[in-house]
């Protein structure tokens, strides 16, 4: 074989096997006109949506590596947010199922994200302690805001104010000014991590969810920032607390600004608390869009729900409890109570009722439907989604479980899987069900309960398969009834191998017990039917010194390798049951083993890290290869060859060459230990299964793979993340305080400014050569052809400055202000001439402004101390002032003709809707003196 096809590339083919990731959170997505039908859920770097009334999967919105880390419907249910892992936060479109805008700012996992009530902003909350502010529509970040000492839990927008409520885990909550983009007020009444928080009745108050079991709540009280300049000094300043506060100089309110400085803009003040059933810590608080209802569950299967009465609600209850307090002191003959009667808390936010669920709940999302029904989905801990109604009309609410999501995977982690001999169907077995999947379709096809499996194979002729289990068992199924036929106990311990024999008559197994059994097919007569059904039956032992941890026959079936408990792998006759060999050297025991096609070579891996390369014929170790960053879980050869795959609790599946001993290629996708894999017959297909929950196929292409090509991209790699965990560039005159840039350095942002570099270079050479180009002419007196850049040719025969503009078009707005940041200043004079000649033409004036006000505001000493940008600088004032004019006078206009255009539509909506009213105010009418009639004629 050739050098370049040496090798073939394997790459992922399709993620299976997973309802949802236990990671972030769940959330009711609109979709084809519906709300409270479509679910948005994390699965490890993909978001599924699922419709709850088919149990179908309807979208798939996909990642690139990073494992989801938090979601966020917009409120015009167009957009989801969604986090990672890695600090980055993309926004899909639910109809296209495309990601337009990627916003990178974070150095952490995203763990909190909202938008505002407009769906214009938003804000992000990381495990790097830092909160950012993001403008959607301009796809750019406003800027970053520090305080936080621990993982930010939640963050959230006031509606009314421009004002941001976050909290952490360093147990603060802390509310901030947006206007002038620092923490005003601290709340300290916390004595451990806060965990979660809603804002309820109109904004009026505010509920935090903390380590024990209260629901803290806060009455917010909004107060005047500043007095009406209009207003005379005799009047008392609004939000001034103190009698005096008349005759204040400049200096005094000056002072109390900066001792009580939350008092001028929000009161934060406990007013009670509400008892969770739950005693352990709120994992997730959160209440419905309309802010009616309040759920919160804790670390187990206990979704609690609590109702909030609206202003309306309280005064009726406040007006029957006043009536009572009359009755009450009219009956004692007492004067009229003289102090208002006041609902508890209690009696505000009332208790509605629990869910409990199947498993424990990560999280949930609550929507109320227009039926008057509030529907609940629940994400559990085992894979599934649950969706439960809450009949509000009814005397007793009882939440009824509607749907639920389980077909696409198993509940706990799937231990074995297996190939059946055709390559069409994979066995995947966990700790309470075996499921057989059709390859292609990657659909479910059978599901039979089983005990806790640790191996499986697939018997001769794909129609049965058989199991070994933790409690020692063999169990023996039919896949076309789906029916278990039968169950042996096998071992005393847990059944940790099965081998089928290469002469496909039997099998053989090892156990806990410290015995290899040796096993054969037979057919037995059935008692329910008339024809013969298969069997096992036990026809040799070999008893050993140690736990059997993997057992392997050799090709040739004349050798059995054991790996036992004392970290040896010992070799045996199968006919004799003879020892021949005993392969020692690993520090800790091997989990896995196989033997190569020819029965040359058998390879080992442990959970001391390595797999060593061993001779059958002598025992001799050929190499020992530090293979993974963790124990090795599963290791097999491809079939017909010496290349073999191995799997490890690092999170990665690798390819390695026996022969030359080295590495190939690794295959990352998994985002959690890796437990096992299994190979086609064919060797074009891997499957694998991992503590993620999830099933992953690799297909192997048709491409060669060449070892100094992969070893360059991943050497590249590793630059592109060494680059994004450097330091951040550092502004000049920008304190490192509460605020900070949105953004952060990056590949890209690094990119893009070498390609402006590139651009502005290129304009610089072809104007030198313009300019010598026109002396050429001048001198020779006629007209000599100028040769045109190839470059500017590709555009259009565009201008060198025109290529320029057009290549800072193309930067993304989310990576400007970084990529202009890490620009040298001897590319910015050239920059900002001709950002005087594009802003004179009136071509994106709004973007040339933007970089136009970053670059004058890092460069500012260089720019003014710089005489000979002075001219250019007075310039681009009057040009932008009067291009800015122009643009401002067109929004106007045109905001003005909508507002115009908006009145008239309500105009002529309210003549209709009171023409309905004035009919069925009629109706009513007629109906009332009919039902009068009626009366007066029994009567």
């Amino acid at each position: 074989m050739g050098l370049t096809g040496q090798y073939l590339r394997y790459e992922p083919a399709a993620l299976f096997g997973l309802v949802a990731s236990a990671r972030a959170g769940v959330a009711f997505v609109a979709l084809r006109g519906e709300r409270g039908r479509y679910v948005a859920v994390p699965a490890c770097e993909h978001v599924f949506v699922w419709d709850t009334r088919k149990g179908e999967k309807v979208l798939i919105l996909k990642g690139l590596k990073q494992q989801v880390s938090c979601l966020c419907p917009s409120p015009d249910g167009l957009h989801l947010a969604v986090g990672y892992e890695d600090g980055a936060i993309r926004v899909f479109n639910l109809l296209s199922g495309e990601s337009a805008i990627t916003f990178n700012g974070h150095r952490a996992a995203v763990t909190a994200l909202q938008y505002d009530h407009l769906g214009g902003r938003l804000v992000s909350g990381s495990k790097d302690t830092e909160v950012i502010v993001w403008d959607v529509i301009n796809e750019s970040g406003l800027y970053r805001l520090r305080g936080h000492k621990d993982v930010i839990t939640q963050v959230l927008f006031l509606k009314e104010k421009n004002l941001l409520v976050t909290c952490a885990k360093d147990t603060l909550v802390k509310w901030w000014d947006l206007d002038t983009q620092h923490c005003f007020k601290t709340v300290v009444g916390h004595r451990a991590e806060v965990w979660g928080m809603a804002l309820l009745s109109q904004e009026k108050r505010l509920i935090t969810g903390s380590a024990d079991s209260e629901l803290r709540v806060w009455d917010l009280t909004y107060i005047q920032e500043v007095k009406d300049p209009d207003e005379p000094e005799s009047k008392k300043s609004k939000g001034s607390s103190s009698p005096g506060a008349e005759e204040k100089t400049e200096e005094d309110e000056t002072l109390e600004l900066d001792e009580h400085p939350e008092e001028r803009i929000v009161k934060c003040s406990k007013v009670g608390s509400i008892m969770r059933e739950g005693r352990d810590r709120v994992v997730t608080l959160g209440t419905d869009r309309m802010g009616k209802f309040l759920a919160c569950h804790g670390t187990d299967a206990v979704l609690e729900v609590f109702s909030v009465l609206s202003e309306e609600e309280i005064q009726k209850k406040l007006e029957k409890k006043m009536k009572k307090a009359r009755k009450k002191a009219k009956q004692n003959s007492e004067e009229e109570p003289e102090r208002s009667v006041e609902l508890s808390l209690q009696e505000e936010i009332q208790r509605v009722t629990s869910v409990k669920a199947s498993s424990k709940i990560k999280s949930f999302d609550l929507i109320l439907s227009p039926k008057g029904e509030l529907k609940m989905v629940l994400l559990l801990q085992n894979n599934v989604i649950e969706l439960y109604n809450l009949d509000l009309s009814a005397q007793v609410a009882q939440a009824v479980r509607v749907s639920r999501i389980t077909t696409g995977g198993h509940r706990s982690d799937v231990r074995t899987l297996a190939f059946s001999s055709d390559n069409i169907a994979i066995l995947s077995a966990a700790a309470e069900s075996v499921k057989i999947w059709n390859r292609s379709t990657l659909q479910c096809i059978r599901t039979m309960e089983c005990e806790y499996a640790l191996c499986s194979l697939f018997v001769p002729g794909d129609r049965q398969v058989i199991l070994g289990t933790k409690t020692g068992k063999l169990q023996l199924y039919d896949l076309a009834s789906g029916s278990l036929i039968e169950t042996l106990d096998a071992h005393d311990g847990a059944v940790w191998s099965i081998a089928l024999s290469p002469d496909q008559h039997g099998f053989v197994t090892g156990g806990a017990d410290k015995c290899v059994k040796f096993w054969e097919f037979e057919l037995v007569k059935d008692e329910n039917s008339v024809q013969k059904r298969l069997s096992m039956k036990h026809v040799r032992v070999l008893q050993l010194d140690e736990d059997v941890l993997c057992v392997r026959y050799s090709p040739n079936q004349k050798l059995l390798a054991v790996s036992l408990l004392d970290c040896t792998v010992k070799v045996f006759y199968v006919d004799t049951l003879k020892f021949f060999l005993s392969l020692y050297g690993h520090k800790l025991p091997v989990l896995c083993m196989d033997i190569c096609y020819d029965g040359t070579l058998i390879a080992t891996g442990s959970a001391d890290r390595n797999v060593k390369i061993w001779g059958l014929d002598f025992g001799d170790c050929h190499r020992s290869l530090f293979a993974h960053d963790d124990s090795v879980m599963y290791l097999q050869f491809v079939p017909k060859s010496h290349l073999f795959f191995t799997a490890g609790k690092d999170n990665k599946i690798k390819q390695w060459d026996a022969d030359k001993f080295e590495h190939i290629q690794t295959l990352e996708g998994h985002h959690q230990e890796v437990w096992c894999l299994a190979l086609s017959p064919n060797g074009d297909y891997v499957v694998s299964a991992s503590h993620d929950k999830s099933l992953r196929l690799w297909e192997r292409t048709r491409e060669p793979l060449i070892l100094e090509e992969e070893r360059e991209m991943q050497r590249e790699a590793e630059y592109e993340e060494s680059v994004a965990k450097e330091e951040q560039p550092v502004v000049a005159g920008e304190r490192q305080g509460e605020t900070g840039l949105a953004g952060k350095k990056t590949i890209e942002t690094i990119k893009a400014a070498e390609r402006i570099m590139e651009a502005i270079e290129l304009y610089r050479e072809e104007t030198a050569k313009l300019k010598e180009h026109n002396a050429i002419c001048k001198a020779a007196g006629k007209e000599v052809p100028f040769p045109v850049n190839p470059i500017l040719r590709a555009y259009g025969n565009i201008t060198p400055s025109a290529y320029v503009l057009e290549v800072f078009k193309k930067v993304k707005s989310s990576e400007l202000e970084e990529s202009l940041l890490v620009l040298p200043f001897s590319y910015v004079p050239d920059l900002l001439r001709l950002f005087n000649e594009f802003i004179q033409q009136g071509s994106d004036v709004e973007l040339l402004c933007r970089a136009l006000l970053f670059l004058l505001k890092i460069h500012f000493g260089q720019i003014t101390s710089n005489q000979m940008l002075v001219t250019v600088i007075e310039n681009l004032k009057k040009t932008t002032i009067s291009r800015v004019s122009e643009a401002r006078d067109v929004l106007g206009f045109n905001m003005a003709g909508l507002q115009f255009l908006k009145r008239e539509i309500e105009a002529k909506e309210e003549v209709t809707f009171f023409a309905d009213a004035t009919e069925r105010f009629e109706e009513k009418k007629r109906k009332r003196k009919k039902k009068e009639k009626m009366v007066l004629a029994m009567l």
